[in-house]
């Protein structure tokens, strides 16, 4: 279930890599269940950019409260830690094609969705 827009797309880590990848970051705080890291094919695992283990949490992959989860991972992004992170990430998309990969089964409702419009909204040059 790849979603493309620009040079950002959003995958699961669990489905077979793909040559339109390019860049290929784990964005998950966890390692994902069962996987090996040779099977994942990553090239970085960046778990700086995930949200905070309390926000995940409380979120708790509850579609009901996705709006709001988004507001408050947007909040943690817009600190200081989260714009760095989300600077490099940037930066890998100005080499080519990045792909934010997670084990979430709900990808729509996942902070992968949040983390990829945030990218996208910094390259456009908004933030």
């Amino acid at each position: 279930m790849a979603r493309d827009t620009d040079e950002v797309r959003v995958r699961r880590v669990y489905e077979a890599p793909d040559a339109a990848d390019g860049t290929r970051v784990l964005v998950d705080r966890l390692w994902p269940r069962g996987l090996s890291k040779a099977a994942a094919e990553l090239d970085e695992w960046d778990k700086d950019v995930a949200p905070s283990d309390g926000l995940r949490r409380w979120y708790g992959h509850d579609p009901a409260k996705f709006d709001e989860f988004a507001e408050r991972y947007r909040a943690e992004l817009a600190g200081e830690d989260g714009e760095r992170a989300v600077r490099e990430l940037c930066e890998r998309v100005g080499s080519g094609r990045l792909t934010l990969l997670t084990a979430t089964k709900d990808v729509e409702h996942g902070h992968v969705v949040v983390l990829a419009d945030v990218v996208r909204g910094v390259r456009r040059g908004r933030s």
